[in-house]
């Protein structure tokens, strides 16, 4: 305790805050690397006009709600009040379009990655780059706007993802970092910066549109792991820390997209190594020895905070779905009149699962609150799916449901594992869905066919992960990032790994049969129900 309190007081503590879909996480680390403090503010999206959006003055509210939260448990925990830290990192949810114009306004509301209305813009660069362009990709975004003759895409002058955003707030600094740069734009792994040839082709591309501006001229700087990204100014100091006790120039690593930092998180950058992300939404990554033999549309290439490529099976919709069913079995508990802690019907109704047939009994399910570009869906119908002689009982009902959570995930990362023959010593997990202990981690390992390890750190997430970056910064030494991760931060830590059970995997390869042939109900849904 006193050397954590000498830690705050003499301002080594370092803070990493990350933008979650559903929550903002701050996270306090001493000089061991280790969380000593934490804070964090609930918040949501919005389905507006069509549109994913967060309001900007949702941004900075849960920023100052989620640092003042970090410093209120300072104060109860160690009596000190936190005025000082030696570095920072931001971190936010990848992708989407963030524009603004010369006066730093923003042009139109935010368009989160969640939102899939970019498909026209998404098919027609893939096609001219030779490269998958996801439609969440800020370019997909920039371009679908020119596509429908946007108006306010003549005065953009700078376009940013959420982290970028908030970083440029509190330093000043238009950058990025080239993890969360390469769900921008495609990143050329030799120089670690945007791929300069298909820059070239987008501007001829838009050429005749008389825009003022090129495309570099208008995306924040790309910067690998380690390079300082500027210094929290006054005003920076001040948007954190309204109390006015936080001091500026605080160096700050260039902000990060939450793909980078669980890979951080689960000691993950290194080639042959890969992680699963899974909660609201739910990605796969896998670092690659060498590029994929073809273009994949359902598979997305992204980099480490240090610029090696990443493979990426990206999905919109993970336990969301799930969660509901969950709630809904709460609501019938209340209206029976007892109460059930949530972490306990969570554990019950997971564990439940794995009494379940492995084809979960003829059951289907499709969690799709939004659409799916991997699936090729555009929009989501949540659809629980069953014929007349389906086993229809608790166990499969779970069963299925954790199914459906990973089902567009396992289609796209078959792609991988089984077509492209990726190598991949070491899956790691992380997320909410493996809270429970054991249930999600033995689904993932049968949908993947392969050993998921979850470590004992696993739910301290992004906002750990970026601040272990922001580390990182100040005591690299010149080593990789992926040496410093083993050697400063994950020496002795413990993980527990599950091997995939060969019943498990026959089950869910057989439950995968039956989705990819049931995926024309989920059209029909969506072509038919409004």
């Amino acid at each position: 305790m006193g050397t954590v309190k000498e830690w705050i007081k003499s301002g080594k503590a370092i803070l990493g805050i990350e933008f979650g879909s559903t929550r903002i996480k701050g996270i306090l680390i001493g000089e061991d690397n280790s969380p000593i403090a934490e804070g964090s503010y609930e918040w949501e999206n919005r389905l507006e006009n069509g549109i994913w959006t967060y309001d900007l003055a949702d941004v900075r509210k849960g920023l100052q709600t989620c640092y003042l939260a970090v410093k209120r448990d300072v104060l109860n925990k160690y009596d000190v009040k936190l005025t000082r830290l030696s570095a920072i990192g931001i971190s936010a949810m990848m992708h989407g379009y963030l524009a603004f114009d010369e006066d730093d306004a923003l042009l139109v509301p935010f368009r989160t990655w969640r939102n899939t209305i970019t498909g026209e813009a998404a098919e027609k660069l893939t096609e001219l780059f030779q490269y998958n362009i996801p439609q969440r990709w800020s370019i997909a975004h920039l371009y679908q706007a020119i596509l429908n003759g946007e108006e306010h895409v003549s005065r953009v002058r700078f376009i940013t993802t959420l982290a970028g955003y908030v970083h440029w707030q509190l330093t000043g600094e238009k950058v990025i970092s080239v993890g969360d740069a390469s769900g921008m734009f495609p990143i050329d792994i030799h120089t670690a910066d945007y791929h300069e040839r298909m820059i070239r082709q987008f501007d001829e591309l838009i050429a005749d549109r008389g825009y003022s501006w090129k495309l570099k001229e208008i995306l924040p700087k790309s910067l690998k792991a380690g390079e300082p990204a500027g210094t929290l100014t006054k005003a920076g100091a001040s948007l954190l820390d309204p109390t006015g006790d936080l001091e500026s120039g605080i160096p700050l690593c260039p902000p990060e997209g939450d793909a980078g930092t669980g890979m951080v998180a689960t000691n993950s950058v290194r080639r042959r190594t890969g992680n699963v992300s899974a909660g609201t939404s739910v990605f796969g990554m896998i670092v690659l020895e060498k590029e994929l033999s073809k273009v994949y549309p359902e598979i997305d290439l992204v980099t480490t905070p240090s610029g090696d490529l990443v493979a990426m099976a990206h999905c919109n919709t993970c336990t969301s779905d799930l969660n509901a069913w969950v709630h809904l079995f709460d609501e019938f508990c209340r209206a029976m009149g007892f109460q059930v802690e949530k972490n306990d019907l969570y554990f019950m109704l997971y564990n439940k699962a794995l009494e379940g047939e492995k084809d979960c009994g003829g059951l289907l399910a499709y969690n799709y609150l939004s659409g799916e570009a991997i699936t090729k869906m555009e929009e989501g119908r949540p659809l629980f799916v069953r014929t007349a002689d389906s086993r229809f009982n608790l166990p499969n009902f779970m069963r299925v449901h954790l199914y459906s959570s990973l089902s567009v995930l396992k289609y796209g990362m078959d792609l991988l594992l089984k077509q492209e023959g990726a190598a991949l010593d070491t899956m790691y997990g992380h997320g909410g869905l493996f809270k429970t202990r054991g249930v999600g981690q033995k689904i993932l390992a049968a949908a993947l066919n392969c050993p998921v390890t979850v470590m004992q750190t696993a739910g301290e997430g992004g906002a750990w992960g970026v601040a272990l970056q922001a580390s990182y910064m100040l005591n690299g030494q010149g080593r990789s990032l992926a040496d410093w991760l083993d050697e400063d931060v994950f020496t002795g830590q413990q993980g527990e790994t599950i091997e995939p059970d060969p019943e498990d995997v026959k089950g869910f390869d057989a439950y995968m049969e039956k989705y990819i042939r049931g995926l024309a109900i989920e059209r029909a849904a969506i072509d038919s129900f409004n």
